[in-house]
């Protein structure tokens, strides 16, 4: 005779549910690695509405996945009545309600320093192209006017200038330590003096642009830091002066820096981000002096394996009541 257990069928493990608001950049490698491990929510590729789909199919749904570039309000949260977790794969979480995320209790996991290194480089990448006007050069020879005009203009050495670095996080430190390598003298400004480093400080952005030859914009953008490189910051980097941000478009205000570069009231710019993504002022595509990049800084084939593990890791981690791997800490 068969006992009781032989007779129930065996419980058949489900994966943890998962909606997925994106779908993230690095869905176009991981998507299928992601869905051996989760039950995926998929609204993008429903023709119902969003917050029709979320009625329907994410009620008691208890984890969000978003990238960078989607808006988690409190409207979209209003229908994820269930979720306790949001991992966004960006570094930033500005595209987070972060205030309405505390008011529930959501915990919120971001990319933390993954990509710092990545930033970094693609910061020091732009401020070199800049300064020896490497895109400039390329365009010179590819149209044929070197046979043409036979000289080229001068650039500048990146080495002996002064740099000031606005937001000394994970990304600041990381560009410090490669332009010191160049020589430079660096300081910074930042929400607060940083003891273990041996950079000056400077409180004001308008003194630390005027003191400058170069700025690096690596701060997150909040209410306190829109539009904080206005004119008056610009003017004080100077007609020489090279600004390069790789952190977000609207801590600079757009319309300022395009007329402080068509007038030439600073020197030069490397941007990897803008306001208005992914419309970019067309005063900038002829200007010489500017390089531009679209919002790329992160991608590299390294650093979406190491996106896509920390949130797995802090998927899991919540599916399993253990710590989150990446916790955004509340201020």
């Amino acid at each position: 005779m068969e006992s009781m257990a032989e007779k129930q069928p065996s419980k058949i493990h489900q994966p943890p549910e998962i909606i997925v608001l994106g779908p993230p950049l690095v869905f176009r490698t991981y998507d299928k690695e992601f869905s051996s491990r989760f039950r995926v929510l998929r609204p993008w590729e429903s023709p119902l509405p969003l917050p029709q789909f979320l009625a329907a199919e994410a009620q008691n749904t208890q984890a969000a996945l978003v990238s960078g570039v989607v808006q988690l309000t409190a409207a979209v949260l209003h229908h994820l009545p269930s979720v306790r977790l949001v991992v966004t794969t960006s570094a930033g979480v500005n595209h987070i309600d972060l205030v309405e995320c505390r008011r529930r209790g959501i915990a919120v996991a971001n990319a933390a320093s993954i990509f710092s290194v990545d930033v970094a480089d693609l910061a020091v990448g732009l401020l070199l192209d800049v300064l020896r006007r490497i895109s400039a050069g390329n365009r010179f020879v590819k149209t044929g006017l070197w046979p043409k005009q036979k000289s080229y203009r001068l650039g500048f050495k990146l080495g002996g200038k002064k740099v000031g670095i606005v937001g000394l996080g994970s990304i600041g430190l990381y560009v410090a330590k490669r332009l010191e390598g160049f020589g430079c003298a660096i300081s910074y400004s930042s929400r607060k003096e940083k003891p273990s480093v041996s950079y000056a400080f400077c409180p004001d952005i308008r003194t630390l642009a005027a003191n400058s030859d170069i700025l690096v914009i690596c701060c997150a953008l909040t209410e306190q830091t829109h539009h904080m490189i206005n004119r008056e910051v610009l003017l004080a980097l100077g007609k020489e002066g090279v600004i390069v941000n790789i952190a977000r478009g609207a801590v600079v205000d757009e319309k300022e820096l395009v007329s402080c570069l068509q007038n030439g009231e600073i020197g030069g710019a490397g941007l990897d981000v803008f306001e208005n993504e992914p419309s970019v002022p067309k005063e900038l595509y002829e200007l010489d002096n500017v390089v531009m990049s679209p919002h790329c800084a992160v991608f590299t084939e390294e650093s979406m394996r190491d996106v896509y593990e920390l949130m797995c890791g802090n998927l899991e981690a919540f599916f399993s009541n253990k710590p989150l791997l990446s916790l955004l800490p509340e201020e």
